[in-house]
């Protein structure tokens, strides 16, 4: 029987030679594990002798202190018959994830931008700038999203579109809409919920998540939050299809490892990140400091601050293989059983390579402008794909993220053949209000993607094709074959 401990005794045991704390009424022994937290033992040592839920739970998932730590670790539960005064009083200070006083009520929120505006308000300034950054100017990341206003849409006339099917697949799973959640990673510095609330709200509009190597909850209770009550956006005995994004690791055999355990928990494909061999320069995120008691579960990677500034994906992605190339997919293909999906495809070459190697899927992706500035819009590596190797849209998946904000974004993309289209930052926008704002979130681009498909006389996704769209206006921006125009020239050998 667990033992009952008093505040009283737990308050003495506040140094850092003999160190209590209490998280969720279970009482913790951190006297030797807090000079190797991975954020730094000042956090712990601050809360000695102290509840240390709140701070806790800003940042960790619940059951990893429970499973990290040894069982001897574990003393007792909280006593809750007699809490002095000194324990009742609040806790030092944690910055809340979101104020919600500023925020406005999620009835009142009509459009993906709003979202967005919710999200530049109320949540903390790290959180904002670590998830609205890109790239040093951010021209790739503004591109991705004007581009679309670029690319005209030839509605037809007097067809009967009473009704309309969103529906379709992906990877041969089930979808209500052809949108899937991009992996984006640190859910929970945006909700608690994390990526249990994504996933949930995911769950109940019937569509896929892609779960990111640096999520802020373990796969395994991911997993799990898909496998409670309540069907997968009404289909009848399907199971909602979670994927898993991987970053390869300078030690390869923890990603093999870590890709065993995911196949084992029953996630459906692999998504390999192939365009951020090493993290991006995102001076918005380099210039606000980082929590160094930020930990991923997965990655096992800890936030710090350095001469360079405080940027969480530059610091939190130094185990990224940079050597990772196409002399190593037959590793990964050794690695895992499942459907591999290469995401970051940037241009028609390494489309056809995927191909040629027998790749299921590619994502045309720029990591949302947070990798290369002036690296091209994803939809318009679509219309090069079209011009210089059609053949690829028989082989394979072919996906697309990066700007989509409107119905009318996701119908182009479908037009010029993508099978679906993923979004990153929406999702962790949404998520400021829950996994109820993730419902919503998705039911106005469904919305707006219904009205789009009756206004162009389309019923159904199999109806659409490229005559829809009018291109032209972007058409000299797409390139033709490898070579440069200017190919023949070459620098001067420097001396």
């Amino acid at each position: 029987m667990s033992r009952s401990i008093t505040t009283q005794e737990i308050s003495k045991h506040n140094t850092s030679d003999d160190l209590w704390i209490v998280v969720d009424n279970t009482v913790y022994d951190l006297t030797e594990f807090a000079p190797s937290h991975p954020g730094g033992a000042a956090i712990i040592q601050n809360y000695a002798g102290r509840d240390a839920t709140t701070a806790y739970s800003t940042i960790h998932a619940p059951s990893l202190i429970s499973t990290s730590l040894s069982p001897s670790k574990i003393l007792g539960t909280l006593d809750l018959t007699n809490l002095d005064e000194e324990w009742l009083k609040p806790p030092p200070q944690v910055s809340k994830s979101t104020s919600p006083e500023t925020k406005p009520p999620l009835s009142t929120l009509i459009s993906t931008h709003d979202f967005v505006s919710s999200a530049r308000l109320s949540l903390t300034p790290k959180t904002w700038a670590f998830y609205s950054s890109a790239a040093t100017d951010c021209l790739t990341k503004s591109r991705n999203n004007s581009i679309y206003g670029e690319i005209g849409l030839r509605p037809r006339c007097l067809v009967n579109v009473k009704d309309v099917d969103t529906s379709t697949t992906m990877l041969g799973h089930q979808m209500r809409v052809p949108i899937f959640c991009a992996p984006a990673s640190m859910a929970k510095l945006v909700h608690p919920a994390g990526e249990l609330g994504i996933a949930r709200g995911c769950k109940k509009v019937g569509i896929p998540q892609v779960v990111s190597t640096s999520a802020s909850y373990p796969i395994k209770e991911i997993v799990e939050s898909t496998r409670e009550e309540g069907t997968y956006g009404g289909f009848e005995n399907e199971e909602m299809p979670l994927f898993f994004q991987l970053y390869v690791d300078k030690e390869r055999h923890k990603s093999e490892a870590l890709l065993a355990h995911v196949e084992s928990l029953g996630v459906k494909a692999i998504f390999v990140t192939v365009d951020a061999p090493i993290p991006g320069k995102r001076e918005a995120d380099e210039r606000v400091a980082a929590d160094e008691s930020v930990v991923t579960p997965m990655s096992g990677v800890k936030a710090k601050n350095d001469s360079k500034g405080g940027a969480l994906g530059r610091i939190m992605g130094r185990y990224i293989d940079a050597s990772l190339s196409w002399d190593d997919l037959p590793w990964l293909r050794k690695s895992t059983n499942l459907p591999i999906v290469l995401k970051g495809v940037q241009n028609y070459m390494d489309a056809k390579l995927a191909m040629e190697n027998g790749i299921q899927g590619i994502v045309l992706s720029n990591h949302g402008g947070r990798s290369l500035d002036t690296a091209p819009p994803p939809i318009l590596v679509l219309l090069e794909l079209q011009r210089n190797c059609p053949e690829v849209f028989d082989a394979l998946d072919i996906f697309i993220d990066g700007g989509i904000m409107r119905g009318t974004d996701i119908f182009k993309c479908l037009c010029l053949g993508a099978t679906s289209v993923g979004i990153g930052r929406g999702f962790l926008y949404a998520l400021n209000y829950g996994e109820e704002g993730v419902e919503k979130f998705v039911d106005i681009l469904k919305d707006e993607l219904e009205t789009t498909m009756k206004m162009m006389g389309v019923t159904d996704l199999s109806q659409v094709h490229p005559g829809m769209v009018n291109t032209r206006a972007v058409d000299h921006l797409v390139p033709v074959g490898e070579e440069h125009p200017y190919a023949r020239w070459r620098p001067k050998a420097r001396i």
